[in-house]
């Protein structure tokens, strides 16, 4: 069921996008001709088709001057939709209305002629969005420094890369003096560097009041950037709400369905090898399975970053033993290691160990960022000479988004900044 909620957007008279109803429907051909001779032989026969429903009744009103991100798994109808905003695509069904000249940044290449240079481009491209020779002209340079294809920009761009079709694209678009700019994800072609100084420009055209809207699958970046958000789901709308709002609801779902991916996995086939068997030790104390539990004391397949989880050791004893110090390894999947927390160092002192037992260790807030990490387990005594019990990849642990904003890195620092004045 479609749950709507206000976003806040800033106060407008009218909005600058109005989506009505609006419906798109695809013909699928199971018996495509692919040659001449087909096409006759198959002439009178019938063509067999179903019909796929890529956007199915969405309504949505996006404000004038916001930004608004369109969510949603592969396949759910988010690009489609930016088509039709864009004018690409006309609806099936309903209607798009829409208040200023827009500029689109879509498929890689696309409103590009490969035989004409990169100069000819941006007059073509300028043509289609309405602006006069003159206008383009005075832009020219202001586009050139921008792609930074100032050596390319006379030849064909049929022998450009994808990240210089991405580079004139994106310098085009937003640079010809747009009112509504639609960008679908391809801006993650382009280097770090380019993809930087397009969301400075972004920050930019925000403050002057362009109405942005795009398609993306990083929930920060929604975060970062909109002030709304639409949720598509096989072509309907789930959601449509702040940022925030959107961004929660979706991740909840994601993290719950990867969750339940997990536990069927597991449940289907327990003894399913994490790594490497238990490498060495004497074997008095042995770590015999790694939990990871959530802050409502749940066995959990996945963590999410910021949120409480505790990393449960369960160990049995075979023989008794005077002092024993427990640890483990934090290792990212690209081998780096990120952390070797142990009993000794974090305060606890060195125990006896006489019958079996679990130890915890509890992370709150969980600080790594989303991504796949692997636990090496250790049972010791206080000189870390002597080996009891070393599991190598002992767990999997899987990180998802949390519901608040990213950083880049493995970790999520909780610094403060404090800005002062002269």
């Amino acid at each position: 069921m479609t749950r709507t909620v206000a976003a806040e957007a800033p106060a407008v008279t009218a909005p600058a996008i109005v989506v009505d109803d609006v419906a798109k429907r695809f013909k699928l051909f199971s018996d495509r001709r692919t040659n001449l001779k087909e096409a006759v032989v198959k002439r009178k026969r019938r063509t067999r088709y179903e019909e796929f429903w890529a956007v199915d009744g969405v309504s949505l009103q996006i404000p004038e001057g916001s930004t608004f991100g369109l969510v949603g798994h592969n396949g759910s109808g988010k690009s489609t939709l930016l088509k039709m905003i864009a004018g690409i695509h006309r609806p099936t069904r309903g209607k798009i209305t829409s208040t200023g000249r827009i500029s689109a940044l879509l498929e890689l290449g696309a409103g590009f002629h490969p035989e004409l240079s990169g100069r000819e481009n941006v007059y073509l491209n300028g043509a289609i969005l309405g602006m006069s020779r003159k206008r383009i002209d005075a832009a020219m340079d202001e586009i050139i420094d921008f792609s930074g294809l100032d050596q390319f920009i006379d030849v064909p761009v049929k022998v450009y890369s994808s990240g210089m079709y991405v580079r004139l694209g994106f310098a085009i678009a937003v640079t010809l003096d747009p009112e509504i700019l639609v960008i679908d994800e391809i801006i993650a072609v382009g280097d770090e560097e380019f993809q930087r100084r397009c969301f400075d420009h972004l920050h930019k055209l925000r403050r002057r009041g362009v109405t942005i809207v795009f398609v993306t699958h990083s929930m920060g970046l929604v975060q970062q950037l909109c002030d709304g958000a639409a949720w598509l789901e096989h072509g309907k709308l789930k959601l449509v709400g702040t940022a925030s709002e959107v961004v929660d609801a979706y991740m909840a779902e994601v993290n719950a369905a990867e969750s339940e991916r997990m536990h069927t996995q597991h449940a289907q086939d327990p003894d399913a090898p994490t790594g490497a068997a238990h490498s060495r030790g004497t074997g008095e104390v042995t770590i015999d399975a790694v939990e990871l539990v959530d802050a409502w004391g749940q066995v959990r397949q996945t963590a999410q970053t910021g949120s409480a989880t505790t990393v449960r050791l369960k160990y049995k004893c075979s023989q008794p033993v005077d002092q024993v110090v427990f640890g483990l390894s934090i290792v990212h999947e690209s081998g780096l290691e990120i952390a070797g927390p142990n009993t000794k160092v974090s305060g606890l002192s060195p125990f006896a160990v006489t019958e079996d037992g679990c130890i915890d260790f509890v992370l709150d807030p969980l600080v790594l960022n989303a991504g796949t990490y692997y636990l090496h387990v250790a049972a010791v005594d206080p000189t870390m000479l002597h080996v009891y019990d070393y599991w190598d990849h002992a767990s999997e642990l899987r990180v998802q988004p949390g519901p608040g904003p990213t950083q880049n890195g493995l970790v999520v620092l909780a610094g403060q900044w404090n800005r002062h004045t002269k």
